[in-house]
């Protein structure tokens, strides 16, 4: 059983994640006030000393603890690094991404340390620091504290002596004039960034206290840390294997950066670490098992509990100075025969998002060569030669992680999701293919709560099923060109499996929009949006969205239901 302490955005996270396995698990807050749904978690609400931690561990054999609290919850951290040291229980310390220290910030560790040569100071550090600060009113500084603005922060702050003159709030938006800020080293997902930049436009001093270090129960030696939800999930996975009934992966290009990474610091530093951290393309850091060899480095690909032939395969990297930053495909790394990649005919098939994963990884100028020394013969067993991907397998990746594929366990994760999206009590749910679609169509929705968003991935007819089963009377479908072609043909479910990109068909839209194109060498749908001249995409596009409006719409009869097509720009067209 898992226990996580939350009441931050990195807990709303992990309960996420933690949905994804259908398992129960726990959900602790201090104050009760954060809006969460849970479908296979028990939500407790109150503080907890360590006795009371203790007893509840025991009581319902707790045997991983996900630490999602503030990082300022200095008490809470200690509370929970007693505790799981002496039960011998884990910790995952899922903490926040945190930008680089700015040299023109003046940094402190205390309270204490707040400069005084200040007239008026805002304070941005929560009502529980209101007392702390109370010294330099004493000296004479005029200190305004801004406050959330509900019944118990303000009790809070009178308690401590705060006047209505003294406060300010949040919700108001607006910074009050101040010759300087104080504010909570509190990372990406609290605002901070933002902070800084309202702070230097209003022309104040930026003084920031320091995030606490977690030192009292890193001395446990079942401590781990992770930044973000796919961490998360590889950690529990590895700490309580049995809690996901399957496994995430890596994909190729994650592989191939850990491997270039692993060759880098040899070369570099002489060190020849048994991990190596990758930062992923949504901005977090997991750890990598790598190995070495005489002159390379390399990854074993993990395909977890997906169906993927490159599983168990090994992937190298070989370093060599260079002028210049390079990747070079080396022995069963394919290439590209036919237009429409992301690259140029004749290049290695290392797409674009391992290539920028290696570039943000590895900041020296070298060349970096990617082999798979089976890669050769497994890419006969794959799509790649379909596509005019030859001589090898493909390094690809968007995310970083395979999550595992089943029919059956996907599909139970979207009726999750689902219900989580009806439960929220938004208007309107949007289903995407995944992360790309769903960031364009947001912009369109931005006052729909996270949960309302869902990715069916290629089960849109299943999605809508769902939708129709769960009386969600208002449905938004965004789809990218590659899966609507097919949708458009009646294949409501798009994997490579079960449908492939009909030329004929795509001829037969083409000439229903009054476009006459040759498309006989066409590799990928999205082609077309080059091919198709800008004056007739709009036309292009709704026969493609009422083509597929057509096949979905029946699926929610007492909805109501849009179609959206996205391009690679982000574009979206509409009926």
């Amino acid at each position: 059983m898992i226990l996580v302490f939350g009441g931050t955005t990195e807990g709303r996270s992990a309960a996420e994640v933690l949905e994804e396995a259908g398992s129960l698990y726990y959900y602790s807050t201090k104050m009760g006030e954060q809006e969460l749904t849970l479908h296979h978690g028990v939500r407790i609400d109150g503080a907890m000393d360590a006795e009371a931690m203790k007893a509840f561990c025991c009581n319902q054999q707790i045997r991983l603890i996900v630490d999602a609290a503030h990082p300022f919850a200095s008490m809470l951290h200690q509370t929970i690094g007693k505790v799981a040291s002496d039960m011998r229980i884990p910790v995952i310390r899922y903490d926040r991404i945190y930008p680089q220290r700015d040299p023109d910030i003046t940094w402190i560790d205390d309270y204490l340390e707040v400069p005084t040569d200040i007239h008026t100071l805002l304070a941005t550090t929560g009502v529980q620091s209101i007392s702390k600060l109370k010294w330099l009113e004493e000296l004479g500084v005029k200190v305004i504290y801004r406050i959330l603005r509900r019944e118990s922060s303000l009790l809070m702050a009178y308690e401590q002596g705060a006047t209505d003159e003294q406060l300010c709030y949040f919700e108001d938006g607006l910074l009050p004039k101040a010759d300087a800020i104080l504010l909570k080293e509190s990372g990406l997902s609290g605002g901070f960034v933002e902070k800084v930049e309202a702070a230097r436009e209003k022309g104040m001093r930026i003084i920031v206290l320091k995030r606490p270090s977690y030192g009292t129960y890193k001395a446990n030696g079942a401590y781990k840390e992770v930044n973000g939800p796919y961490g998360l999930r590889r950690m529990v996975e590895k700490l309580l294997p049995e809690f996901y009934p399957l496994h995430s992966g890596l994909t190729t290009g994650t592989c191939a950066t850990a491997a270039a990474i692993a060759a880098t610091i040899r070369l570099t530093k002489g060190e020849t670490p048994a991990e190596v951290p990758v930062l992923l393309p949504d901005g977090e850091t997991i750890t990598v098992p790598v190995g070495f060899a005489d002159r390379y480095a390399y990854c074993i690909k993990e395909a977890g509990d997906d169906p993927d032939v490159t599983d168990g395969i090994e992937v190298r990297a070989h370093i060599e100075q260079s002028e210049q930053f390079e990747i070079i495909g080396g022995e069963g790394v394919g290439r590209f025969t036919l237009p429409g990649f992301d690259y140029p005919v004749g290049e290695a098939a290392i797409n674009k998002g391992p290539r920028e994963m290696m570039r943000q990884n590895i900041k020296e100028n070298v060349r970096i060569t990617i082999s798979v020394p089976q890669g050769t013969e497994i890419a006969k067993r794959t799509f790649n030669p379909r596509l005019g991907i030859e001589g090898g397998i493909s390094i690809i990746g968007v995310s970083g992680i395979v999550k595992p594929f089943s029919e059956e366990a996907f599909i139970d994760s979207i009726r999750k999701c689902m219900t989580v999206a009806k439960a929220s009590g938004a208007e309107r749910v949007v289903i995407n293919s995944g992360g790309k679609s769903e960031h364009f169509v947001k912009a369109l929705y931005p006052t729909l709560p996270q949960q309302a968003f869902v990715e069916y991935g290629n089960y849109i007819g299943e999605t809508l099923k769902i939708a129709n089963e769960l009386n969600i009377n208002t449905v938004t479908l965004g789809v990218m060109l590659g899966k609507a072609v097919k949708l458009a043909e009646g294949h409501l479910d798009t994997h490579s499996r079960k449908a492939t990109m009909d030329k004929a068909f795509i001829q037969q839209i083409l000439e229903e929009s009054g476009i006459s194109i040759d498309i006989s060498d066409m590799t990928l749908a999205r082609e077309l949006w080059e091919r198709i001249a800008e004056n007739s995409r709009a036309a292009f596009a709704h026969t493609v969205i009422r083509h597929c409006y057509e096949h979905c719409a029946p699926l929610l009869p007492n909805g109501e239901l849009t179609v959206l097509l996205i391009d690679d720009n982000g574009k979206i067209y509409e009926v």
